[in-house]
């Protein structure tokens, strides 16, 4: 009897199998496409903006404190001579200065302050308006500008206010001429110092004078200009 070979059929898998393993795979590639790479995400927010901010305001502000706004006590050496009242600048403020004792702390230096700021008002005045009046004002303030410092010398602040009075009186004021040129004579003697009681004398002596000057240049001119 022949052997009949029966082969058994293999069976088809089951489309759902396939619909699932394809919806797997839409699923995986999904969400490898949707997931945001790290590139597109935005940056978080540095504070460095955030950080300057303050410092900013803390420099500006150590900038105000540090600034002598109105403040003659915080004012620098060099500005002492500005931060005096403006009253303090006329003839008779300088002569009351010269009557006091020479030996006082600052006598010379607080004179030669008021009769430099009476000098260089008086140059504004239409009869001193010149290139030569200007320049030995000049001088004067530069020679005068550290007078807040401890060591800085006072000749040359003496010089230069005795050759700005002279060039004033040369201008309009003939009947002061010897006391202009005693005064030139007297700075060119001073030592700048009050250390002895010659050197004091010396101070008070052209200060007295020069205070004299002062009160007849603030008078009006004694000729036409």
């Amino acid at each position: 009897m022949a052997d009949i070979n029966i082969q058994r059929k293999k069976s088809a898998p089951s489309p759902w199998i396939l619909v699932l393993l394809a919806a797997a795979a839409l699923a995986v590639a999904g969400y490898f496409f949707l997931r945001h790479s790290p590139a597109d995400e935005p940056a978080p927010g540095t504070s460095t903006g955030m950080a300057s901010a303050p410092a900013d305001s803390i420099s500006t502000d150590s900038l105000r404190a540090a600034s002598p706004l109105g403040d003659p006590a915080a004012a620098p050496p060099d500005s002492l001579g500005l931060t005096q009242n403006a009253t303090d600048y006329s003839p008779a403020t300088l002569a009351a200065q010269a009557a006091t004792d020479p030996s006082a702390p600052n006598y010379a230096r607080n004179g030669l302050q008021k009769l430099s700021g009476i000098l260089v008002a008086l140059t504004d005045r239409d009869e001193f308006r010149d290139p030569a009046t200007t320049e030995y004002r000049d001088n004067l303030t530069s020679a005068t500008s550290r007078l807040g410092e401890a060591n800085a010398s006072l000749r040359p602040g003496f010089v230069a206010a005795a050759a700005l009075i002279r060039v004033m009186q040369q201008k309009a004021y003939p009947a002061m001429e010897g006391t202009a040129n005693d005064l030139v004579r007297l700075s060119s003697e001073l030592s700048g110092r009050s250390a002895t009681v010659a050197e004091q004398q010396q101070n008070k002596q052209f200060l007295t004078q020069a205070a004299a000057a002062v009160r007849v240049l603030s008078e009006p001119a004694q000729q036409p200009i």
